[in-house]
């Protein structure tokens, strides 16, 4: 059964494609042959049934509050993220009277304080997220919001490795509920684990749908190089970085898709970037960037691939009438909708780019919903694998992200 997505690389062929696109069939083997052995955990994580009673009980605990409040950053965060966007549309509009989620990821103290201060803290659930449970940013979070809330520990829920450290000991200590993330899964590729599942469920987002379309997604994609759109996308990479392409544009025609290209983001870079390898990920969104960005990628240096990611819209929202209007000069609008105004976007913005010489590739969904929005980051993850072989490295470690880290705290010891 074929995924619910498309990709179409008619505007980016490039020298070089179909033997990078010959390279990575052994890649689809190994992947193939690891499904259900735990070696790579995403690739199990649409199969999995054994965490969804952990899953559902707590999120039980949050019933009575109305607002969750995800303390997390980077893999914690950015899945989570994604997954809100199908209910608040990317753009932090919640329906009323619905569940809203609230994300705290950066440690600026004037932030936080506004933060704060925009809560009622009597309705609101708190998510505490580290795989690790060493997360400086969360765990200065925690500590900081915990002398604020009227129900205390009762009112946290912490997502950590099973595992001692500093959060887990903190919950431990504290009576604080836990749910055991992963330990052999990466943050960036654990949106389909509890990381991103939990908030999602609490949103009412049907989690298994997301599992099934990333599920869908994977089978689609381990059986064929030459039919497999993740291993034509790496191969589509690798072969334009060979011709000067350093930089992949990720633009979202979709307001709801403008989270999941932070999540690109962070999923490309930490992976990829590595021993002067990859390609620096650039996140836009169509058409707010067709008139920010659109003039570099087209007429500043060849050296980006971009793709645009959108859903059906022909023919949605509201329609535009010639009367109504009241100019003759937007005549061209009459009779159309918004949805036709994007869509033509999208379309106009893909051919500008191919005539110019520029590699441009356009993937689509019919509906972006939990199933469709579950493929395209199963996709992606495996695209990022099957890239990170084409280059010669390994994408589930940040060797030089480590060494911030521990001079960070280097840092904080030393300060008088």
């Amino acid at each position: 059964m074929q995924p619910p997505y498309t990709q179409d690389l008619r505007h980016c062929r490039t020298p070089g494609f179909a033997s990078e696109l010959a390279k990575t069939a052994p890649t689809l083997a190994r992947l193939k042959a690891a499904c259900g052995t735990g070696r790579y955990a995403f690739l199990d994580q649409p199969d999995r049934r054994d965490d969804l009673a952990d899953i559902r009980a707590a999120a039980k605990r949050f019933d009575a509050f109305e607002t969750i409040l995800l303390l997390g950053t980077g893999g914690s965060s950015l899945g989570a993220r994604t997954l809100a966007a199908l209910v608040d549309g990317g753009l932090g509009l919640w329906p009323l009277g619905g569940r809203r989620l609230v994300v705290a990821e950066n440690v600026d103290p004037f932030g936080f304080a506004k933060l704060l201060a925009s809560l009622d803290l009597a309705r609101t659930g708190v998510l505490a997220v580290s795989k690790s449970g060493g997360t400086v940013e969360t765990l200065a979070q925690l500590h900081a919001l915990l002398p604020h809330l009227p129900l205390g520990a009762g009112q946290v829920c912490a997502v950590t490795e099973p595992a001692d450290n500093p959060l887990g000991r903190l919950a431990d200590r504290l009576g604080i509920a836990r749910v055991a993330h992963p330990p052999t899964l990466g943050g960036r590729y654990s949106v389909l684990s509890c990381v991103g599942l939990l908030p999602a469920l609490l949103l009412g987002i049907d989690i298994g749908a997301v599992r099934e379309g990333a599920r869908l997604a994977r089978d689609a994609a381990l059986d064929d190089a030459q039919t497999s759109l993740p291993a034509q996308g790496a191969a589509l990479a690798r072969a334009l970085r060979h011709a000067g392409c350093t930089q992949s544009v990720f633009c979202a025609y979709a307001d709801a898709l403008g989270p999941f290209g932070q999540w690109y983001a962070q999923l490309w870079a930490e992976s990829l970037g590595k021993n002067g390898q990859g390609t620096t990920p650039i996140r836009a969104v169509g058409t707010v960037d067709q008139h920010s960005q659109l003039q570099l990628w087209l007429d500043g240096p060849a050296d980006k691939l971009v793709t645009l990611v959108a859903q059906a819209s022909l023919g949605s929202g509201p329609r535009f009438d010639a009367a109504g209007l009241g100019d003759a000069a937007l005549g061209y609008l009459d009779g159309r909708t918004m949805g036709d105004v994007l869509d033509v976007a999208c379309r106009a913005t893909a051919e500008t780019l191919a005539k110019r010489g520029r590699p441009v590739r356009l993937m689509a969904v019919d509906r972006l919903d939990a199933r469709s929005l579950g493929a395209l980051l199963m996709h992606f993850m495996l695209e990022t694998v099957i890239a990170a072989d084409l280059f010669g490295i390994e994408p589930f470690e940040q060797p030089a992200v480590e060494d911030g880290k521990i001079l960070a705290r280097a840092y904080l010891q030393g300060m008088a």
